[in-house]
């Protein structure tokens, strides 16, 4: 599933490709993907004017033109932006092109069709469609993080999954953070304690920066997210077998030397 860093990508992409380039064509060749917007108008808000400066809001993509409308992207599970000149014979998962000025072109490629595209009209009606998102995940503050975490009763994966209190993390990037914590994802958020909130805070800014250097959640052998895939799964510290259960919906995974269960509450 595109995380953060995969949407960063994205986002250059659009940069590299858009930015600055005139709209020629907007080709909808799957409407399954358009989100309380029609084909026509898509062409019509956006043909004619060029892509801005891209902007990434947690897992959202924001493609602004200098014609006040801006399209705003959601990936889902299997969605990405593929940079693809006019003329490349077209994809099978290919739902909406964008042709450009000076031979570019960009692609919304989803095999799945889970989430998709959206026309905001302006900059008010992209923070409408965005408001109730938390704090960008790299960019928030320690302090931040802490009140966030400790005013919530529900599992510590939980709540960094939850895109209303901080966007931009999904079950790779959470399992690699709490194991990188040495914190269990079913753990109650409320209970961490300061030392606690910084060990996630510190692993989440270098898991994202590294991350988004990539393009992607890297599937290292010295990371959690390396480990995943393998029969039986092991830890990459100190070789434990891991855990694997559904928590916060969730497939997690889970070292039981690194990560120990919380304790049982009183009575």
């Amino acid at each position: 599933m595109p995380e953060l860093p995969d949407v960063e990508g994205f986002r250059r992409v659009l940069r590299s490709n858009g930015r600055g380039r005139r709209i020629e064509k907007v080709e909808v060749r799957d409407s399954g993907v358009l989100r309380g917007v029609s084909a026509r108008r898509l062409r019509r808000a956006l043909e004619g004017h060029r892509f801005l400066e891209p902007e990434r809001r947690g897992k959202w993509l924001v493609a602004r033109t200098d014609g006040g409308a801006a399209v705003l992207l959601h990936f889902g599970m299997t969605g990405e932006l593929v940079a693809c000149p006019p003329g490349e014979p077209p994809h099978r998962h290919d739902r909406v092109r964008f042709d450009l000025s000076g031979g570019r072109g960009v692609r919304f490629r989803d095999q799945r069709k889970l989430q998709g595209l959206r026309l905001a009209a302006s900059d008010a009606g992209v923070e409408r469609a965005l408001g109730g998102q938390g704090p960008d995940a790299a960019a928030v503050g320690e302090g931040t993080l802490r009140e966030l975490l400790r005013r919530r009763r529900a599992t510590a994966k939980s709540v960094l999954m939850d895109q209303s209190a901080l966007a931009g993390l999904g079950n790779l990037l959470v399992d690699e953070i709490l194991w990188r914590a040495h914190l269990h994802p079913s753990r109650p958020a409320n209970s961490l304690t300061r030392g606690e909130c910084r060990r996630i805070h510190t692993a989440m800014t270098r898991v994202l920066d590294q991350s988004v250097r990539a393009g992607r959640v890297p599937g290292r052998p010295t990371w959690l997210t390396g480990h995943r895939g393998q029969t039986p799964p092991t830890c990459p510290r100190g070789h434990a077998r891991l855990h694997r259960d559904r928590i916060a919906g969730r497939t997690t995974f889970w070292c039981p030397r690194c990560q120990p269960p919380p304790e049982p509450a009183d009575g």
